[in-house]
């Protein structure tokens, strides 16, 4: 399974970004999908995460109600949506997929994922 992550830029504060993460490998392998971030000198926290099939979707509280995450089954693509973005968003987005059909307590945690994209930079400016 590789996971390539893109859409990142430099966004100014209040402004969006959507970005994405491709898919390549068996479908079958996928029981969960998630997004995490890493700011400088900072843990890779939680962004949110949702079960390939549909159903459990989790968000970190810090970004509840303004990030969304989707997905495309038939393009093995996964998305973001990013709004109403602060500078403490700043941070490389990683994606990730697990074998598991996790719950949504599970979701937050990076040991529960087997494979992980790149990471993408996002960047807002104050």
């Amino acid at each position: 399974v590789q996971l390539q992550a893109s859409g990142g830029g430099l966004v100014q504060a209040g402004g969006s970004l959507r970005v994405s993460c491709a898919a390549s490998g068996g479908t079958s392998s996928y029981g969960a999908m998630g997004w995490f971030r890493q700011a400088p000198g900072k843990e890779r926290e939680f962004v949110a995460a949702t079960r390939y099939g549909g159903g459990s979707v989790n968000y970190a509280d810090s970004v509840k109600g303004r990030f969304t995450i989707s997905r495309d089954n038939a393009k093995k693509t996964m998305y973001l949506q990013l709004n109403s973005l602060k500078p403490e968003d700043t941070a490389v987005y990683y994606c990730a997929t697990s074998s598991q059909r996790l719950i949504s307590t599970s979701m937050v945690h990076t040991s529960n994922y087997d494979y992980w994209g790149q990471g993408t930079q996002v960047t807002v400016s104050s």
